[in-house]
């Protein structure tokens, strides 16, 4: 071979090896970048090819499809879906995904790695790929009534309802919601719904989750956790003793008296007698004389200051780690800058109804094949141990109290021993916006056991000031939801 020609076989030889290279480099080097890159279109229509698999609550789906014109043969479609929307989240072929149908999308499109042999003998035998199920824990029932109370109100608020025994979420409404399947597709209908629901168009922000992302100031049903810090670090042994709480009480520090809501019996009051009135001067000096660092302790035994997964996260709830006395004392009764969820106080009183015991809040209880064989179960964690049993009954003698003769007189049931707290929380400059009202809560049934804990949580900008209450707007929405769920078990 002459000396040109060489160099020619050589330059050809040296672009087949580029080549190859280049080749081997994109399909083993780059092949998942590509796959997951949002401007491959084909990943796109492979996505929504076949039937996404369904969400399934009580045995039954609450997601289905329709077939759709254009590369994209199907889209999601909602059953009740304003109703769910806080459970399921949303799959759009424009905008993405979020919530459980982010967090399991492997599942219900059937690409899931624990699907591989499947997926593999359904190409071999030329059968279509099919997408597994979600099974969730939630309970229809509760649902509808925790939504249709809160829609009933009219303003925006929240509804978590947890079994103690397990974690199991049986609830989980906000409202305002909207509906999934409005946003499913990519023509201009899913395009125009969408631009509706964006916060900057509409201040109510419906796509917001309230029940794990909004951060709001628990107020005094935040008062069960101080009143349990103050069993477990010994400052009080009994409901009943009375406390060292003189009347008018300055706040360590201060000139500034902390106000009770009206002319209450809080000089001394007991802790049983303090929570049935809901006296800021008792619960403020509890926290004050614990200290900052006891206070926290407790808090983070509930579950305060980190981030929950149910699968979909939750927003941390807060309590600082910097506060004098007085601000502690503030902190103390839900205000200054303590913040909760409405799963975190659901995580509160579901660990009293539990005798002490915290379990890790779920909403998935297994992921299932197409053909129904269970890939994942999962199974009740225990979290942990805010308090004693011991102290636990005392504090649920004490909240059974509150319900019987106190606050929370509307979230009776007859037949049932109910235990709860209400709240109305302060917030704004000068606290000069409407407060807040929340009430918390739990049922027993006949056997003492308890197979649910309420947190319901009210913003209405609306009303009357004088009208706001947590006995008055959110404890007929926690005695539904706890009806709901004895009458299912029954």
């Amino acid at each position: 071979m002459n000396k040109p020609l060489r160099r020619i076989a050589i330059f050809c030889g040296l672009l087949v090896l580029t080549l190859l290279i280049r080749d081997n480099w994109l399909q083993y080097v780059q092949a998942d970048e590509l796959k997951e890159d949002e401007h491959n279109r084909r990943v796109a229509i492979e996505r929504y090819a076949s039937p996404r698999g369904d969400i399934i609550v009580d045995g039954k789906a609450i997601t289905g499809h329709a077939t759709t014109e254009g590369d994209f043969k199907y889209k999601r479609t909602y059953k009740d879906g304003a109703m769910w929307a806080p459970v399921t989240g949303y799959v759009s072929q424009a905008y993405g995904a979020t919530q459980i149908e982010a967090i399991d999308d492997g599942i219900l499109t059937g690409n899931d790695d624990r699907l591989f042999f499947r997926n593999t003998l359904d190409m071999i035998t030329g059968r279509k790929r099919e997408g597994g199920n979600v099974v969730t824990t939630l309970n229809s029932a509760a649902q509808k009534a925790a939504y249709d109370g809160l829609k009933k109100q009219g303003g925006k608020g929240a509804v978590v309802a947890i079994e103690p025994s397990t974690g199991k979420i049986l609830s989980m409404a906000s409202y305002p919601s909207y509906d999934p399947t409005s946003v499913a597709g990519s023509d201009d209908a899913a395009g125009e719904a969408w631009n509706k629901l964006q916060k900057k168009n509409n201040p109510d922000d419906p796509m917001l989750n309230r029940a794990l992302r909004e951060v709001y100031p628990p107020g005094s049903t935040f008062k069960v956790l101080t009143a349990a810090a103050a069993l477990e670090h010994g400052l009080y042994d009994s409901a009943d003793e009375k406390t060292d709480s003189p009347l008018p009480w300055t706040m360590p520090g201060t000139t500034t008296e902390l106000p009770n809501e009206g002319d209450l019996p809080c000089e001394n009051a007991s802790l049983r007698e303090a929570l049935r009135v809901s006296c800021n001067t008792v619960f403020g000096k509890v926290g004050s004389d614990l200290g900052n660092d006891e206070m926290l302790e407790t808090a983070k035994k509930f579950g305060f200051t980190e981030e929950q997964f149910v699968p979909v996260r939750s927003s941390a709830s807060v309590f600082s780690d910097d506060m004098n006395r007085s601000q502690t004392a503030l902190s103390a009764i839900g205000q200054y800058n303590t913040a909760a969820t409405p799963l975190q106080m659901a995580m509160v009183t579901s660990a009293i109804a539990n005798n002490g015991t915290l379990m890790k809040p779920y909403m998935v209880d297994e992921l299932q094949a197409p053909n129904l064989d269970t890939i994942e179960k999962t199974d009740p964690e225990e979290m942990s141990k805010p308090l004693s049993a011991d102290n636990a009954q005392i504090l649920q003698d004490m909240m059974e109290t509150v319900v019987e003769k106190g606050t929370g007189t509307n979230a009776r049931i007859d037949g049932v021993t109910v235990g709860g707290k209400t709240g109305t929380a302060q917030h704004g400059v000068d606290n000069k916006e409407n407060p807040y009202a929340w009430f918390i809560s739990y049922a027993k049934g006949e056997d003492g056991s308890s197979p649910v804990a309420v947190a319901v949580v009210v913003e209405d900008e609306n009303a009357v000031r004088d009208d706001i209450s947590g006995g008055g707007l959110a404890a007929p929405i926690a005695k539904n939801v706890m009806e709901a769920v004895l009458e299912s078990k029954k």
